[in-house]
């Protein structure tokens, strides 16, 4: 029987996630691939009683219910100070459902992309040095997203990063465990739906 998965996301970037993402499940299932279905938020995962509605509409139709955020919300005051409390208060927000699984991008989605700096100063027509080895690592006052677009702004291609456009090509032919290995936020995301379908996680 196919595990059906809601996964509740931020906006385009994080859509642009899709494709590499059913790609690396599809070489590690042997027992089939999931059902994922991606709900795009146009801002902000909801909080409080609105994500708890949410999930519990989710639930009735679904076997587990992902919600995704970034900690970088570019809000002020910000809403989490890290991935741990970003989790903490969804899993607040929810109550007591043991089919729902709140994960977070530290500090932004952008962080993901990272590992493949190579990749990046190729679209760019960069040579900048790769910001960080921990990509989780970059902070508030400088977040992943910002580092790309600075990158391709001084780029010799002299052209804007578009989350839509380049967050995918970035991606593309990408084995998101190369990423995984950098990023433990991600691979946590990884390893739970490789669990919920039946596969070995990273």
């Amino acid at each position: 029987m196919t595990t059906r998965i809601a996964i509740l996301v931020e906006g385009a970037t994080e859509g642009a996630f899709k494709k590499p993402l059913l790609t690396f499940l599809r070489d590690r299932l042997s027992l089939g691939m999931p059902k994922l279905d991606f709900l795009i938020e146009h801002g902000r995962i909801p909080k409080e009683d609105k994500l708890k509605r949410v999930v519990q509409r989710l639930l009735n139709k679904n076997d587990a219910v992902i919600a995704l955020t970034d900690v970088y919300t570019g809000g002020t005051p910000l809403d989490f100070k890290d991935a741990a409390e970003a989790k903490a208060k969804m899993t607040s927000w929810v109550g007591a459902a043991d089919r729902f699984f709140p994960h977070a991008a530290q500090h932004d989605f952008e962080a993901w992309l990272l590992p493949y700096w190579p990749r990046i100063q190729a679209l760019a027509g960069s040579n900048r040095q790769t910001p960080s080895q921990h990509p989780e690592s970059v902070n508030h006052g400088n977040p992943p997203a910002y580092v790309l677009r600075d990158v391709f702004r001084i780029g010799t291609k002299h052209r804007t990063y578009s989350k839509t456009r380049d967050a995918e090509a970035i991606l593309r032919g990408q084995d998101l465990s190369i990423s995984a290995e950098k990023c433990p936020e991600l691979k946590a995301f990884l390893n739970i739906i490789l669990k919920l379908s039946g596969g070995e996680p990273l």
